[in-house]
């Protein structure tokens, strides 16, 4: 969803700038990339080893963390390129689901706010799973919840532990990095790579669903 549908990981970037820097935690953008597709908490624990802060519990922190992008999605958020036309032209070759280490409850606010939910036969995060990603345990549970094989999946990811974790799970997979992550190693074991969600084809759909 973040990165991937909407354009939000701005959003978890402010976010976390202006709460961990209230803090004491010296962050900018480039350094909250490090802790990109971890569950919450686990950013939370990761930056209060590096820089012990008083007041709040990691719990508060989170739940704040939530909070914020959870308005500011509200605020400003705004779908990516080529997002509902990659819905669409999905949705007509078989079931959808959504899995993402967002929390359940902040996927439904962000899916509501573009009337999305509706959308996916399948939403499901991955806090209800031992391990986020890239452990392929929030894909294969998604599989399972829709009733679809594994090997029948296909996967979009932004990310490249989204991408491992698909792997993973033996799904195909598309990648859509964003700009500055299109070179990174990991992003070779993907399927297909995107620039935009604008550049996916109908031809290309085709070939894949028709194996």
């Amino acid at each position: 969803m973040d990165g991937l549908l909407i354009d939000s990981e701005i959003l978890w970037h402010k976010a976390e700038i202006e709460i961990f820097g209230s803090l004491g935690v010296p962050l900018d953008e480039n350094s909250t990339r490090a802790t990109k597709g971890m569950f919450v908490g686990e950013v939370v624990d990761f930056w209060f080893v590096q820089y012990p802060w008083s007041g709040p519990t990691t719990s508060d922190v989170s739940a704040q963390l939530l909070q914020r992008v959870g308005d500011l999605v509200e605020e400003e958020g705004v779908l990516m390129p080529g997002a509902l036309r990659a819905l669409d032209l999905t949705s007509e070759r078989g079931p959808l689901g959504l899995a993402s280490s967002t929390p359940q409850a902040l996927i439904y606010r962000c899916l509501d706010n573009f009337g999305l939910r509706d959308r996916f036969n399948v939403v499901h995060s991955a806090e209800f799973e031992p391990y986020g990603k890239p452990h392929p345990g929030v894909f294969i549970t998604t599989a399972d919840l829709m009733d679809v094989s594994p090997l029948e999946c296909l996967v979009f990811e932004d990310s490249a532990a989204g991408l491992l974790a698909a792997k993973a799970a033996r799904m195909r997979c598309v990648a859509v990095p964003a700009l500055g992550e299109r070179l990174l190693p990991s992003f070779a074991i993907a399927d297909l790579v995107l620039p935009s969600l604008e550049e996916l084809t109908t031809g290309w759909l085709d070939e894949e669903f028709g194996r």
